[in-house]
């Protein structure tokens, strides 16, 4: 593999661990300049098949109610990897309800990238 080709996969991959550090600081203004702007993010919710969000003023939105909605989310990577224009995490999520409860999800999310920004964003849980 040549020097420029690695490093284009090194580089998404970095890409997509900001954009997650981005999210665990709920920093939303971070996350949306990794983004581009005609971005597509699906969300697992509601099961089986989840929302698409298109576009960077919904998926914008989507972040601010989630974050509103989920104010301990955390996402710790479990596994992360590159390939191409593609990223792949293998994640877990927590979050604690308005009870005080905590919990977690395990889920992967695989990323598409064009021009340097997240242009897809697909995630899947195990239900």
């Amino acid at each position: 593999m040549s020097p420029i080709r690695l490093s284009k996969i090194e580089s998404s991959t970095r890409i997509v661990i900001e954009f997650n550090q981005a999210f665990n600081r709920h920093d939303v203004p971070a996350m949306m300049r990794l983004m581009s702007d005609d971005c597509i993010f699906e969300n697992t919710d509601p099961a089986p098949d989840g929302t698409v969000y298109a576009g960077k003023e919904a998926v914008t939105q989507f972040w601010h109610d989630f974050f509103r909605e989920s104010p301990q989310a955390h996402i710790e990577i479990e596994e992360i990897f590159g390939l191409g224009f593609r990223c792949v995490m293998r994640w877990r999520y927590t979050w604690m309800d308005a009870e005080g409860k905590k919990g977690h999800v395990r889920g992967v999310d695989i990323f598409k990238l064009k021009d340097g920004l997240i242009s897809e964003k697909l995630s899947y849980v195990k239900g």
